[in-house]
């Protein structure tokens, strides 16, 4: 009966009343996880890790071994290049003193997280498939889109990052573009290591992490920061005499932290593991030992993050353009004229931030630091296609083999990578890179929005619904990270200081508002706001309207 039941969901969409997505009983359809054994094609799952049994202990090492890896494969969106020089600006322009914003940002990224994996261990179903089953179709289409175009803002970065950190090692002899072609061939080759094995893909991850922990650790150890400052920024929420240039970067941090792909691709990822979903006793299990990898996870590229933070705050805070440039001229540099002969405050980037470290701590410093740019932007490349493929398959439906699938997915990102390669010189991707900045910023809210939407709903997550702590406490985290990255847009249009761009971003808001208030009327919904319901608004005494979210039957067969 249950496999029945999941064919008619693969093949009906919910009925809509209003714009809104109905069941035959409440608002939202029941969604019941696909099984397990019987799925008719795979992108990374073409092997499950099976869990071991160990019925005599409450925490036992070798199960939290069997869950290590999706939590890993997800914490490397907190360390591709976009997040590194996040964290080179944030040291060079405030020094020790926006360390608590990354520290805040990164715990409440694992509590998003925790809820993009709970969605995935509970349904067996990941967000964009989620999402496929019980928005209407247009709405659907929208989100998909959205989706997609934070995807490729983030794919631009990561692939450019990896094409910088070649030109460093070959001392510029690589340009951009070049870089970009050998990105793309070694992800293309890197992506099919999973044909080898799970365990060997994630162990080859770890490898990529440990190796940005080698080569960002060599530098903070090189420079040896003031611990005393580190630990007063990271820990004393206050930014003392900061300027709006320093309070713009705290808003940046946080929005190179969180990252709407991420949601995505962790709920997906956590497929991977063998787990009984009609038993509870091993979801609530699941859901255990995913939220305790993610945390290590996390605390390990917070730790990574720290680490470029502090070798900036400690070596370039406060330091000229002029200053700089003496140095790297008396350090024989080729990049001296990075860095023109003003008393401005040193501004840097990717490039610059290898740069200045060689002209101050010698050249192993400069190629150490691309080694770790290389690991960051290679490993998160690979992860962005995943979440791209993820994204498409859930979202549309395709039933495409895995060859067409990662080509179509990588070309969607690659093709205006290497367009802007080809046109913008590499010393003068600031600027682009801000723009992407506030591209993703502005996609936050199409993975925020859902996800609480979806792990509130009964009908859907059963007994592992949000109760009302998550409800309102998740609530209030998204508004506030939305309200944070739209702040960093409205600044970043106002500095274009042009009439016509005004205008179209006017325009442009109206229709993205609008869109959002849609999002956020259903979310509202489902934490319970049952006013909001349309379909109850001809009837409020009537029985079906007394709860707004009736299940139709149990997610788990019981």
């Amino acid at each position: 009966m249950e496999t029945e039941r999941e064919a008619d969901l693969l093949e009906e969409e919910p009925p809509q009343e209003n714009g809104v997505i109905q069941s035959t009983q409440g608002l939202y359809s029941s969604t019941s996880p696909p099984a397990s054994d019987d799925e008719p094609f795979s992108t990374y799952f073409e092997e499950k890790v099976p869990i071991p049994e160990d019925v005599t202990q409450m925490f036992s090492f070798r199960k939290l071994w069997a869950f290590t890896g999706p939590g890993f494969l997800m914490s490397i969106a907190y360390l591709d290049p976009g997040n590194i020089e996040s964290d080179l600006q944030s040291g060079a322009k405030a020094g020790f003193k926006l360390l608590w914003v990354l520290l805040g940002a990164t715990i409440i990224g694992l509590l998003l997280q925790r809820l993009a994996a709970r969605l995935g261990v509970v349904t067996g179903m990941h967000l964009a498939e989620v999402c496929n089953r019980q928005y209407p179709t247009v709405p659907r289409i929208i989100l998909w889109l959205m989706v997609e175009l934070a995807i490729i803002g983030s794919d631009m970065q990561e692939v450019i990052g990896c094409a910088i950190a070649f030109n460093l090692l070959s001392m510029g002899r690589i340009p951009l573009w070049g870089g970009v072609l050998i990105t793309i061939i070694d992800t293309f080759v890197f992506l099919f290591l999973d044909k080898y094995g799970l365990r060997k893909l994630e162990a080859f991850f770890g490898f990529l992490i440990t190796t940005m922990a080698v080569s960002f650790g060599y530098e903070y150890v090189m420079v040896r920061p003031d611990q005393g400052e580190l630990l007063k920024g990271m820990f004393l929420p206050y930014c003392e005499n900061c300027d709006s240039a320093q309070m713009e970067q705290a808003v940046g941090i946080v929005g190179a932290v969180i990252m709407p792909h991420n949601i995505y691709l962790h709920s997906a990822l956590v497929k991977s593991r063998q787990i009984d979903r009609g038993n509870k006793k091993e979801v609530k299990e699941a859901n255990k030992y995913y939220f305790i990898e993610s945390t290590i996870a996390l605390f390990i590229s917070f730790l990574i993050n720290v680490f470029v933070v502090a070798v900036f705050a400690e070596a370039f805070y406060d330091k000229t353009n002029i200053e700089v440039n003496a140095k790297c001229n008396a350090s024989g540099s080729p990049h001296t004229d990075l860095f023109p002969l003003d008393n401005s405050t040193l501004q840097v980037d990717i490039l610059k931030g290898g740069v200045v470290l060689g002209c101050f701590f010698g050249p192993a410093a400069l190629y150490i630091w691309a080694i770790g740019i290389l690991a960051a932007g290679q490993s998160s490349t690979m992860t962005g296609t995943y979440s791209g493929q993820f994204v498409m398959e859930g979202f549309l439906n395709l039933r495409w083999s895995r060859f067409a699938r990662v080509l179509l997915t990588r070309s969607i990102a690659i093709f205006p990578t290497l367009l802007v390669a080809i046109f913008q010189d590499v010393q003068h991707l600031t600027g682009m890179n801000d723009f992407l900045n506030v591209l993703q910023s502005m996609q936050l809210p199409f993975a925020l929005i859902p996800i609480l939407t979806f792990t509130s709903l009964t009908s859907i997550m059963d007994d592992f619904a949000n109760g009302l702590v998550w409800k309102i406490g998740g609530g209030v985290v998204i508004l506030v990270v939305c309200a944070i990255n739209m702040y960093f847009v409205v600044v970043y249009v106002t500095s274009l200081n042009s009439v016509a761009l005004y205008v179209l971003v006017a325009l442009l808001c109206i229709a993205y508002l609008s869109f959002v208030c849609y999002l956020a009327w259903q979310c509202l919904i489902a934490l319970g706001v049952s006013c909001l319901d349309v379909s109850c608004l001809g009837n409020r005494v009537s029985n079906n309207c007394h709860a707004v979210f009736i299940e139709e039957q149990p997610a788990y067969d019981t």
